[in-house]
């Protein structure tokens, strides 16, 4: 982090809190790490220095902590966004801030640090428990609540600051309704940015831009998707044609404007590389596609009832159709029941809505 210049300016607690609680302090005994085709369960007592890369990975590195029917399901987010997204709260020290997924409790702890009026929400009583335990062992105090994040708001009043750590598709409405005009949300949206919204005076809308990129797991009550290498199984699939270039689709702006536009499309990249030489696309469901550049002649194959790449290619065009936006310039405007995603400054601007899903003839 001191390297890379990546701890907020204008939030230096921040990096004091970091420093204060280290990650190994809440992670469990037994963690996870991704084997090429499963998750591996790497235990402390078994092999201590494995456990300890995989704790602290470095800025960009996540730490699976839970994994559910092969699945991750909860994760110590890596350091770089967490930094971020606190910045972007703007805790006030006498701020009351809701942080909606607490895992393993990390977060939680770094805001209290900031702030002595936090509650936590999680939806899973395991998890819940062992934050508790953790939480009390660090010596901070934070009201750790078991629920659904959505539906139930906790306490009474209002709260300055709403942060979550799970990623939304739709921003819950509860969270502004409970949130204090002029106060703040943060939260990952779309899995690859995260939003900083700010509550109208009425407390009737909400509005913000994207603050940085960042994937988080996404919601429970949002179905997991399947990776890839279950969808696509023994399937060799079929010959397509994909005329762009990977360097091009590397590109962070472009990845985030085709998730704002085919939205269950994941695309992965091959990594060790300073350029990717070929990606994975899949809808999580039954369709498909391989990208790769690593031999002589360009190769790509799709499987499945959705051809994906013409669905990426057609919102390629359409985002370029329309001036090409990077990421910071989207944003959200919140009212009761709609969500509007625009470009720009005018938060009334034509809305971004995904194109229809597009599949191919057999």
């Amino acid at each position: 982090m001191d390297d890379q210049a990546l701890w907020p300016t204008d939030s230096p607690w921040v990096r004091a809190a970091v420093n204060s609680l280290p990650r190994d302090l809440f992670a469990p005994e037994a963690v996870w790490s991704w084997e090429g085709d499963r998750y591996e369960a790497v235990d402390r007592s078994h092999d201590p220095d494995a456990w300890a890369a995989a704790v602290h990975p470095g800025p960009y590195g996540t730490t699976v902590t839970q994994v559910t029917d092969g699945l991750p399901t909860s994760s110590i987010s890596c350091v770089a966004i967490v930094a971020t997204m606190l910045d972007a709260l703007m805790v006030g020290e006498g701020h009351r801030v809701l942080e909606l997924g607490t895992g393993v409790g990390w977060n939680a702890a770094l805001l209290a640090e900031r702030t002595p009026q936090v509650t936590s929400v999680e939806i899973d009583a395991e998890l819940a428990a062992h934050a508790r335990r953790r939480l009390e062992a660090a010596g901070r105090r934070v009201e750790v609540i078991t629920g659904d994040g959505r539906a139930e708001m906790p306490g009474q009043g209002l709260y300055d600051r709403v942060i979550a750590t799970y990623a939304v598709q739709q921003v819950p409405w509860p969270w502004v309704r409970r949130t204090r005009p002029g106060g703040r949300i943060v939260a990952p949206w779309g899995h690859l940015g995260c939003v900083a919204l700010t509550v109208a005076s009425d407390g009737a809308s909400a509005t913000g831009w994207m603050q940085a990129p960042a994937q988080f797991m996404p919601d429970r009550q949002e179905r997991v998707a399947r990776p890839f290498e279950r969808v696509r199984g023994s399937d060799s699939g079929a010959a397509t044609k994909f005329t762009r270039s990977l360097r091009d689709l590397h590109h962070a702006d472009v990845l985030f404007a085709l998730r704002v536009l085919v939205p269950d499309v994941r695309v992965s990249f091959s990594t060790g590389d300073s350029e990717p030489s070929a990606a994975w696309l899949t809808d999580g469901r039954e369709s498909w596609a391989t990208i790769d550049e690593a031999g002589p002649r360009p190769a790509a194959h799709r499987g499945g009832k959705r051809d994906l790449i013409g669905e990426i290619t057609q919102a390629w065009q359409e985002w370029e159709r329309r001036g090409a936006p990077g990421m910071y310039d989207f944003g959200l405007h919140l009212t009761a029941g709609h969500q509007h995603v625009f470009s720009g400054d005018d938060p009334h601007s034509r809305p971004w809505r995904p194109l229809g899903v597009a599949t191919a003839s057999s």
